[in-house]
């Protein structure tokens, strides 16, 4: 409809400028008009039934107004013009959208299927929880999975943005999208469709374009309003002046089309280029709060650190199976501490962990609680020792201030109220930490918190590797989430960084809440903004990305509202008529977004 309106547009001005023929010039307008005009009316009709007075119905009245006083040019100009304009501006949009539509064609589409023995190729919205799937060389892993049987190389660079390959085995975690280079895997799906990893990316790439930023509602609202103010003044005009083509000039040319999609557009650029940098931001409000954060809060474990810890230390004060019972308990759960002690249990023992079939109860910030041949078992941090009012041999205490002193995270396990087994383990910090907290610091991120549930020698001694002198140690997760609240009061904006099932509700709470990609999915669903590859650079990257996105939102507002001054100053002075002031009016949409897509080609 566009090339038919616009070559018409053109076979009409042929003809009239160039070869004197006005009769079939206006026909050739006039179709051209009613081509691109009547889906603009469309639109003008339902946002009147909808009581909203759009910028639709300016140009739609615009138009009718001047095929009324017969200048069928301008009404042609004018309908193509702003069809154009939409055009360019959906056209952005797709552009900025390429993310999740490099996503979705990512998806396996199909799997293989062991049922009965046999391979079974089905399609992949028929696999269901539980079912079996072969993996082989160049497969794509169609599910979230445990290996049941097989080894391979896997490339999880979809998933988690490393590029080397992974060496998976029996009883490690499989991931949709990541591709097998060498071997063959059996999978039982964990999750499948949208409940998958890659699922949930995709996800909330789909999201991150619903939100509107301040910015934008707050340019709907003055649309809203400006539609009826400027119908009032031509009004005025016409009545004063009685030039009709005035008051339609005036009509067309008032139009702020720049204006209108200046923050969508922005944003969705924004949006676009944080996902290309596996930075997913979930809307343009949550840009607006992160251009405005000056304070960040940061778990410890597997958030500046890899959360991958390994057992480095262990004193057992009795001669029993208490490892192998602590292996059993902490297997229940998703701890990365705990993980680690039921590798370090069954490396050791080169066996699997018993199955001793004891429920356990999860205490928040401490540890965990269990009975065993009634005795009652706990295993956790520091503060199962002043929880149960235990008091340390002389020995313990020092082997306890050894552990510590090194740096290690200690994990205790009592039995009615003793000391059985003391475990020390070490995490890595994660690389690039200290410079990206120095650069945040500089970008106006002054002050800088650590919060974590381990002891204070620990955390000071991280935060001192990271370059951070404030810490809070030992803290419960309602006290992580109250301290922010605090800081909120006193006027902080408040960016909180976690992974954890323990800091989705300071993730939650705060002004913006970053989860590591490799988090719980309660913290990932509970977050503003996800780092995919949980690459802590991105922090600032992000941060870069909605400072830059806001810049760029108000220089299209400027744009837009400059335009239409110059345009109504021309007007009045005799320099615009209807046709030029509408091909201004066209470019300064054009420059709108063009310069928004300069933001996909932001460089970090």
């Amino acid at each position: 409809m566009l090339v038919v309106a616009g070559t018409l547009t053109v076979i009409g001005w042929l003809m009239q400028h160039l070869a004197d023929q006005g009769l079939i010039a206006n026909g050739a307008y006039g179709i051209a008009t009613l081509v691109a005009g009547l889906p603009i009316i469309f639109k003008a009709i339902s946002a009147l039934r909808a009581r909203v007075m759009s910028i639709e119905l300016l140009v739609s009245i615009a138009v009718v107004g001047a095929v009324a006083i017969l200048e069928f040019e301008e009404a042609a100009m004018v309908t193509f013009l702003f069809a154009f304009g939409n055009f360019l501006e959906q056209r952005t949009l797709q552009k900025t959208h390429q993310a999740i539509q490099n996503l979705m064609e990512m998806q396996p589409t199909t799997a293989t299927m062991v049922v009965d023995g046999q391979y079974q190729e089905v399609e992949i919205d028929e696999v269901d929880e539980g079912a079996v799937l072969v993996v082989r060389v160049g497969d794509q892993v169609p599910v979230d999975g445990e290996i049941i049987s097989g080894s391979a190389e896997v490339d999880e660079a979809l998933i988690t943005g490393e590029s080397k390959l992974v060496d998976k085995t029996t009883g490690d975690q499989a991931y949709m999208g990541s591709i097998v280079e060498n071997g063959q895997i059996l999978v039982q799906a964990q999750k499948v469709g949208e409940d998958t990893t890659f699922g949930k990316i995709i996800e909330l790439v789909e999201e991150a374009q619903d939100n509107q930023a301040p910015m934008s509602k707050f340019i709907d609202r003055f649309a809203k309003y400006y539609t009826p103010f400027v119908l009032v003044v031509a009004i005025l005009i016409l009545l004063f002046t009685k030039n009709l083509r005035l008051a339609i000039t005036i009509l067309v040319l008032a139009c702020p089309g720049a204006l209108v999609i200046g923050a969508p557009v922005s944003n969705v650029a924004g949006i676009g280029r944080g996902a290309k940098a596996e930075i997913l931001i979930k809307g343009g409000d949550v840009i607006d709060q992160l251009a405005q954060v000056d304070t960040i809060l940061f778990d410890k474990t597997g958030t500046v650190t890899e959360g991958r810890p390994t057992v480095k230390s262990i004193k057992e004060y009795q001669e029993d199976h208490w490892l192998a019972l602590a292996a059993d308990l902490e297997k229940q759960t998703n701890h990365p501490l705990a993980r680690s002690i039921v590798e370090y249990y069954e490396k050791r023992g080169q066996k699997t962990t018993a199955d001793f079939n004891l429920p356990i109860t999860t205490i928040k910030g401490i540890g965990i609680q269990s009975e065993y041949q009634g005795q009652t078992i706990w295993i956790g941090s520091r503060r199962v020792l002043t929880e149960n009012q235990i008091e340390l041999t002389t020995q313990q205490a020092r082997d306890l201030q050894v552990i510590e002193s090194d740096g290690q995270s200690v994990v205790l396990m009592t039995v009615d109220q003793k000391l059985v087994l003391m475990m020390g383990l070490v995490d890595q910090v994660r690389k690039g930490v200290k410079e990206t907290f120095e650069k945040l610091k500089q970008s106006g991120i002054d002050k800088q918190w650590m919060l974590t549930g381990d002891n204070s020698f620990i955390a000071e001694k991280i935060a001192k590797t990271i370059g951070i002198n404030q810490v809070k140690a030992q803290m419960l997760p309602e006290e992580k989430a109250l301290f922010l609240e605090q800081l909120q009061n006193d006027g902080r904006h408040v960016l909180f960084v976690g992974d954890g099932i323990n800091d989705s509700p300071s993730i939650a709470k705060a002004n913006v809440g970053i989860a590591m990609g490799n988090g719980t999915d309660v913290a990932i669903e509970t977050s503003d903004v996800v780092l995919i590859d949980s690459d802590f650079s991105n922090i600032q990257n992000a941060r870069r990305v909605a400072k830059a996105t806001m810049r760029n939102t108000m220089q299209n507002v400027g744009i837009a509202i400059g335009t239409v001054a110059l345009l109504l100053i021309g007007v009045a002075y005799g320099w615009v008529n209807m046709a030029s002031g509408m091909l201004f009016h066209e470019i300064s949409i054009l420059v709108v977004i063009f310069n928004a897509m300069r933001l996909l080609r932001m460089k970090f």
